[in-house]
C-alpha cells in the first residue's frame, strides 16, 4: 500500500441560500483519505456568522464576518478523517466565498 500526499486548494461560492456547504468534491473524503486543512479563508458580501462542522461536531461556532473583508478562520490545522462530513454554513443568506488550502493524505492499494 502506497501513501500519496497531495497539497490542494478548493474554493466555492455560497449560492446565498444559507444552506450548509460541502466544499470537497463529494460530501466527504473517501475512507482511504485524511485531509489536513491548513487555511480556511472566508469572504462575505454581507455580515453573517459562519459555523464550521467536522463530523457533526461544531469546530467553529458563529465566527462573525465583516462585509467585503477576508478572514482566516483557523489558528491551527484541522483534520477531517475519511468518510466524515465537513460543512461550512452561514447564519443568513448573505453570499460568501470559501477558500481552503489542505493536504490530502491518500492510501492507495498497489497490486
Amino acid at each position: 500500500m502506497a501513501v500519496v500526499n497531495q497539497y490542494k486548494f478548493v474554493g466555492t461560492d455560497n449560492d446565498t441560500t444559507g444552506n450548509a456547504l460541502t466544499v470537497f468534491a463529494t460530501d466527504k473524503p473517501g475512507v482511504n483519505e485524511t485531509i489536513i486543512i491548513k487555511s480556511l479563508l472566508v469572504t462575505s458580501a454581507g455580515t453573517p456568522s459562519v459555523t464550521v462542522t467536522n463530523n457533526s461536531i461544531t469546530a467553529i461556532k458563529s465566527a462573525a464576518l465583516t462585509a467585503n473583508v477576508t478572514v482566516e478562520l483557523l489558528t491551527q490545522p484541522l483534520i477531517v478523517e475519511g468518510g466524515k462530513t465537513f460543512t461550512v454554513q452561514a447564519s443568513t443568506t448573505d453570499s460568501f466565498d470559501i477558500a481552503i488550502s489542505y493536504l490530502n493524505i491518500k492510501k492507495e492499494k498497489i497490486d
